[in-house]
């Protein structure tokens, strides 16, 4: 286990530092915490998973041992991606995976695959806090979606921006992003 945790600190900390420049931040204001943008795909190596989320540290491992071992580059923060949730399924139901975006992926070996993110109209939000919380913030950027005229149109995305494993689960960031479109009426 502190193996995993001193290779996983070190690949995070690289991380931090490759993808300063491709993070996109905003500031958490009351009157911008919910924001429609727009997003360019992009490719991801990632490990998919079926499970709780409880099973996220050891499928994190998992994907750094991977990366570091396959070389492959990083071109941004570690992502979740979410294609249902514990009020929707029971826990060995969930369906996730984690991963990294990268330029260069030509191919993987297992357990890792390439995922493309299509997706490029999105609602946008920062979460500050514990990343257990996060729940929390996607229930509410769903209700102001729905006050708004968009409807979901793809799986939740996390982009962890906090990437030091030691920071305080309240100093934790991450940016939750919901692919969207407008209803029509």
């Amino acid at each position: 286990m502190k193996k995993t945790i001193s290779v996983l600190g070190l690949a995070l900390f690289l991380m931090s530092i490759t993808a300063s420049a491709a993070l996109n931040t905003q500031e958490e204001t009351p009157e911008k915490k919910f924001v429609v943008m727009e997003v360019s795909p992009f490719s991801y190596c990632c490990i998919p998973h079926k499970g709780p989320f409880t099973d996220i540290e050891g499928i994190i491992g998992q994907l750094m041992h991977a990366i570091q071992e396959q070389k492959i580059p990083f071109a941004g923060p570690m992502i979740g991606v979410y294609y249902n949730s514990p009020d929707m399924v029971k826990p060995e139901e969930l369906e996730w995976e984690i991963g990294i975006p990268s330029r260069r992926i030509v191919e993987v070996k297992a357990p890792l695959e390439i995922k493309e993110w299509k997706f490029t109209l999105v609602c946008s939000a920062i979460h500050k806090g514990p990343y257990e919380e996060t729940g929390k913030t996607i229930s509410k950027m769903f209700e102001w979606m729905q006050a708004n005229k968009l409807m979901p149109a793809g799986p939740v995305m996390e982009r962890f921006m906090m990437p030091d494993p030691d920071t305080k689960p309240e100093d934790r960031k991450s940016e939750i992003r919901i692919p969207c479109k407008k209803v029509e009426k």
